[in-house]
């Protein structure tokens, strides 16, 4: 049961049924002055409403709010209390203590309502984020890349020339551990939330998309002016890095709700993968549960349609002011597949465009608003090879964001008012230890450490920045500190991308036997339960790096939700107002 009350500035002195378990947001947010945001208090038992206090700063947390609260009885699904005032927003920069009692039990936060300059210092923003970029991985794409003699490298990648950085911390509201929701929602809301969720604190109830929300930077930038707003990606447009833009939900996986936060959010640019839940079901591969045409939708707001890289071309090159760019039902094929081999589902989709052309044609695009952009840009296939362990594919994809980068960064060199951001959402535990030849020896024997890794044998004779062949000696030996059972074959997967473990007949992931009749195949043992079919995110740190307007506000250790509240100061996205 729901009601509206007022509540009061101090309790009722009952004995108590219950008391405050949980107040979102949570003790010590950020709060962006003027960002709307649902406030929740959840009890651990039914209490009832004369003995529920909500203060804040010793006040009635309705009158400060402006409104009213929702006591709820019993939650769906839960046999518990709680309160909510949704949509509410704090004007006035400061401290606040938020105190909820039940009978004379008290569960106290404190929240950290912060402000902005008011001349904007940015008006670009291009956020770029290569998703499970650990450090070894610019390492091992810089030597495939541009080579090493007499131990200096021969070349630099475009990330190594970025001006500033920082360490990045990742971990979720609820555990050390991280997915790709929790840490893109983090930069793009500046509130920590717990794994699987976007845009929200994840509250308790079984409903995914009741949970309290907090504002997206798109939604912020919508709000305070009229900067267009991009998203690219090569994973499905729904997936959780690009999703962090435009998402309320507490499950990741709820894709077809969040393509229609996509419509609901039009975005002026959006590119990538994932066509399956835009399609109605009755279309073949569609994963909707409806009719509903998203595309025909977008193409009625005006958006200039693109299946492949011939129409992204005459997108980029059309006066929409809008492109929908869809190249796969699913995640786009990796750089190594599209650009050189062929295998994956190139067959299915043989004109897939690459990042840097996406990033091209959608900061074309973006820059044509003279209000500004913001746009988010994910290597997304860089996380989902590293998972199967497929290192190949993983570092190729490596070197195709770092040729992004390169077009970011000579868009920044013409336009001193843009910043950009260069980082990973989480990292992966893989670490580059020297190099295998087969000419050493079989399987183990092949790996060379310390002196004996020498240099590595890649070449790049035609100058496209990527090795002409990866399968050489000496190539990288690259391992994961995590891994499923699993068979290791200790050289690139050039007929398939890597399927570590499959299921058996109890449920349990095992080593995919596909792989155990090549030439020195090892079995490893897994060091990770049974239900892990691939390697996990590993808890290090991320390295952020920096150029352009603004870019030293970075720097030392930061939390991600610190890179939201960075970002909003440079935007100057809440300025103080006379009498605050």
């Amino acid at each position: 049961m729901r009601r509206t009350l007022f509540l009061l500035a101090a309790s009722t002195c009952l004995v108590p049924a219950a008391h405050a378990a949980e107040i979102m947001p949570l003790d010590r947010a950020t709060i962006l002055a003027g960002s709307p945001f649902d406030m929740k208090v959840e009890f651990d038992g039914v209490v009832k409403p004369g003995d529920v206090s909500v203060t804040i700063n010793g006040e009635p947390a309705a009158g400060l709010l402006g409104k009213d609260a929702t006591f709820i009885e019993r939650e769906e699904g839960v046999d518990a209390s709680a309160v909510r005032i949704d949509g509410v927003s704090i004007a006035t920069p400061g401290s606040y203590t938020v105190e909820a009692k039940a009978g004379d039990e008290t569960k106290s936060v404190t929240w950290d309502v912060y402000g902005t300059p008011g001349t904007p210092v940015v008006k670009n923003v291009i956020f770029m984020i290569a998703d499970g970029l650990s450090v070894a991985d610019r390492t091992t794409a810089r030597l495939m890349s541009k080579g090493m003699t007499g131990g200096k490298a021969d070349g630099r990648l475009n990330m190594d020339d970025l001006d500033y950085a920082a360490f990045i911390g990742t971990s979720s509201t609820g555990s050390i551990a991280t997915d790709s929701a929790n840490t893109a929602s983090a930069y793009m809301t500046g509130h920590k939330t717990a794994v699987n969720a976007l845009g929200v604190y994840a509250d308790r109830t079984e409903d995914t998309l009741d949970d309290p929300k907090v504002e997206l930077i798109s939604e912020a930038l919508r709000r305070t002016g009229g900067k267009s707003v991009g998203i690219v990606s090569t994973a499905e447009i729904e997936d959780a890095t690009p999703a962090a833009l435009i998402a309320h939900t507490r499950k990741r996986a709820d894709k077809p709700e969040i393509a229609d936060m996509l419509l609901a959010h039009q975005p002026e640019v959006i590119l990538g993968g994932g066509s399956a839940y835009f399609l109605p079901r009755s279309t073949p591969g569609s994963k909707r549960k409806d009719d509903e045409n998203l595309v025909e939708k977008f193409q009625d707001a005006g958006y200039a349609l693109a299946t492949d890289a011939e129409g992204l071309k005459a997108a980029g090159g059309s006066n929409s002011g809008r492109i929908l760019g869809l190249f796969h039902t699913g995640n786009m094929d990796t750089a190594l597949d599209r650009k050189f081999l062929g295998k994956g589902t190139v067959q299915d989709f043989p004109n897939q465009p690459g990042l840097v052309e996406m990033t091209r044609v959608a900061i074309d695009q973006l820059a044509k608003d003279p209000d500004g952009f913001f746009v988010m840009i994910e290597a997304a296939t860089v996380d989902k090879m590293k998972h199967p362990m497929d290192w190949e594919r993983a570092m190729i994809d490596t070197i195709e964001f770092d040729q992004a980068v390169g077009v970011a960064r000579d868009f920044v060199a013409a336009h001193p008012d843009t910043l950009l951001v260069v980082t990973g959402d989480h990292t992966h535990g893989n670490s580059l230890i020297g190099t295998i030849d087969p000419a050493r020896g079989e399987g183990r024997e092949s790996v060379g450490v310390y002196a004996d890794a020498g240099f590595l044998g890649y070449r790049d004779e035609n100058g496209d920045g990527y090795p002409d062949d990866l399968n050489v000696a000496p190539r990288i030996a690259m391992f994961s500190n995590n891994f499923p059972d699993y068979y290791e074959t200790w050289g690139p997967k050039l007929d398939d991308p890597f399927e570590p473990a499959v299921k058996d007949e109890n449920g349990d992931y095992v080593a995919n036997a596909e792989y155990k009749d090549v030439p020195g195949a090892v079995l490893r043992e897994g060091n990770l339960p049974k239900s892990a079919d691939t390697a996990v995110h590993a808890v290090d740190d991320v390295v952020l790096q920096a150029s352009g307007a603004g870019a030293e506000k970075f720097h030392g250790y930061m939390e991600q939700s610190d890179v939201y509240r960075v970002i909003a100061e440079l935007m100057a996205l809440a300025p103080a107002k006379p009498g605050n």
